[in-house]
């Protein structure tokens, strides 16, 4: 059973900065992706930014030149560190992982910029 776990959210306000976390447990295969997307009230799910095993990152335009994100291999462990928020980035967080078989969601961690 793989479990993934976020934590680092909260509320900042405008141009603040945070660094969210996401610890995978569980039989994991070496070759995956992990990510992080996020879900406004009344909006869908949308891509934030992702990371495969061998470092190759990929960022919505939204966030780039903003976002960060990076992983360690050895925790199975992703972060996202986001600078300069602004208050359209508030929504739910949710950490992804996928397999070549499967793909699972963290539970989510609520992000709240302040104007």
């Amino acid at each position: 059973q793989v479990q993934l776990v976020e934590s680092g959210g909260g509320l900042v306000q405008t141009g603040g900065s945070l660094r969210l976390s996401c610890a995978a447990s569980g039989m994991i295969s070496s070759i995956n992706v992990l990510g992080w997307y996020r879900q406004a009230p009344g909006k869908q799910r949308d891509l934030v930014a992702s990371i495969t095993n061998d470092g190759t990152t990929n960022y919505a335009d939204s966030v780039k030149g903003r976002s960060t994100i990076s992983r360690d291999n050895a925790k199975n462990t992703v972060y996202l560190q986001m600078n300069s928020l602004k208050p359209e980035d508030t929504a739910v967080y949710y950490c992804h992982l996928r397999t070549v078989r499967a793909a699972y969601w963290g539970q989510g961690t609520q992000v709240t910029v302040s104007s």
